[in-house]
C-alpha cells in the first residue's frame, strides 16, 4: 500500500497491521503503529515502534516519509506521546517534520505520556481522535490498555476443545484435538506473547515445552516467558526446565498473586494454556479477559471439560461472554469473546 493513495480509514488499518510487527517486541511499551501520507494524500512512510530505548512507530514513519511528510498527515494507532523518557517525544518529531494533520485512533492513557493532542494542537496542527478505535483496541493495544489502566497482565485464556466440549478423551489423551492450522495459528500467537502459563498439573501430565514454533519445528525468532503455577516442585527433566526459553515458577495457586508477580516482572500480555483447574481459578477471580476457543469439528462423550471448580453451580452464576469474532481456522471454529460489557479489560482503576 505504501506509495498508493488512500483514504483515512484505509491508512489507519495499515497502522494497526503495522503495529502487529511491535506486538510482543516492545513491552512494557505499547505496540504502536504508524503511516504517513504526504500531502496528496499518497502513503510515503510506515512503520512499527521498536523494542525499548529504539524509535516509536512515528518517528520510523516520518523517517521513512523524509521530506514527503511536510504537509501531509500521520495516521497513529496511539495519540503520540509528549514526555521525554527513553526517547524523546513523538510530538517534537511530528512538528519537526511539519505535518499539517495528526489522526490517532486511541487516547493516551499514561499519565506520564498523556498531552501529546494538546501539544500538537498548540502547535497549529489539527489533530482528530477515535478513527477505527474499537479495531485498535482489539488488536496489539488491547493487553497494553489493560496494563495501563490496571497495574496487571491482560490474560487471554485459550483452549480447543471438541463440539460437545471436550478437552481430552476419557483415557486422557487430547493430541490432537484441533486441526493443524489452529495449532501453527496458536505457535504465531504464542510468538506475539509475553508469559505462557499452565499448572503444575499438565506439567506433570502433558509435559509441555511451551515454545512457540516456526512452520518447520524450529524455534521461533522470539520465546514467550514460561510460566508454571503451583506450590509443588516441577517434575525434574520437564520439558520446561529446558534452554529454549526462560522459565518461572510462582509457588502460589493465587490468581491475584500469580498477576501482581507477572506485573512486577513488566509482563503485560499472558496466554493461559490451562488445565481445566488453573482456567477455573482464573475465570473465578475474574482474571480472565479474553476467551480465544478453538472448537474442533469432533465429538467425545466422555472426558475432560476445559473448566472446573468456578464456583458457578447454577446457569444464573454463569459469565456471560460478549462475542468479538467467529472465524475459521481450517475446520476449526475459532471464537474471540470477552466478559459481557468489559471490552476485554477490567474496569478498576489503576493503583497509584
Amino acid at each position: 500500500m505504501n506509495g498508493e493513495l488512500v483514504d483515512l480509514q484505509a491508512a489507519m488499518a495499515a497502522a494497526i497491521e503495522t503495529s502487529h510487527e511491535a506486538w510482543g517486541r516492545t513491552s512494557p511499551n505499547p505496540p504502536v503503529g504508524c503511516v504517513v501520507l504526504d500531502a496528496d494524500g499518497v502513503m510515503v512512510g510506515a512503520g512499527p515502534t521498536e523494542p525499548p530505548g529504539g524509535p516509536h512507530a512515528e518517528v520510523i514513519a516520518l523517517r521513512a516519509a523524509g521530506e514527503r511528510a511536510r504537509g501531509g498527515t500521520a495516521v497513529v494507532t496511539l495519540e503520540p506521546c509528549a514526555h521525554t523518557g527513553r526517547t524523546p517525544p513523538c510530538t517534537e518529531a511530528l512538528i519537526e517534520a511539519g505535518v499539517a494533520r495528526v489522526v490517532y485512533s486511541v487516547e493516551d492513557p499514561n499519565p506520564k505520556a498523556a498531552g501529546g493532542a494538546a501539544v500538537l494542537t498548540e502547535a497549529g496542527i489539527a489533530v482528530e481522535s477515535g478513527l477505527l478505535a474499537t479495531q485498535a483496541k482489539r488488536g496489539p493495544l488491547r493487553a497494553w490498555l489493560h496494563s495501563m489502566r490496571t497495574g496487571r497482565p491482560h490474560v487471554t485464556w485459550k483452549f480447543a476443545s471438541t463440539v460437545d466440549g471436550r478437552v481430552a478423551a476419557a483415557d486422557g489423551t487430547s493430541r490432537w484435538i484441533s486441526g493443524e492450522e489452529s495449532r501453527a495459528e496458536v505457535h504465531e500467537l504464542r510468538r506475539h506473547m509475553d508469559a505462557i502459563m499452565v499448572g503444575l498439573g499438565t506439567v506433570a501430565t502433558d509435559d509441555p515445552q511451551l515454545t512457540a514454533r516456526a512452520a518447520d519445528g524450529s524455534l521461533a525468532d522470539r520465546q514467550p516467558l514460561r510460566v508454571i503455577v503451583g506450590r509443588g516442585e516441577i517434575p525434574p527433566g520437564a520439558r520446561v526446565l529446558d534452554t529454549d526459553a526462560e522459565t518461572l515458577h510462582l509457588r502460589t495457586n493465587d490468581p491475584d498473586e500469580v498477576l501482581d508477580e507477572l506485573g512486577k516482572c513488566g509482563v503485560v500480555d499472558v496466554l493461559l494454556e490451562g488445565g481445566p483447574r488453573l482456567a477455573g481459578a482464573f475465570v473465578r477471580a475474574g482474571a480472565v479477559h479474553r476467551v480465544l476457543a478453538y472448537i474442533a469439528p469432533k465429538l467425545l462423550g466422555d472426558g475432560s471439560s476445559p473448566l472446573v471448580d468456578t464456583g458457578m453451580s447454577s446457569i444464573t452464576q454463569a459469565l456471560s461472554l460478549d462475542v468479538e469474532e467467529v472465524t475459521m481456522s481450517g475446520s476449526d471454529v475459532r471464537i474471540s469473546a470477552v466478559p459481557a460489557g468489559t471490552g476485554g479489560t477490567s474496569t478498576a482503576p489503576r493503583e497509584a
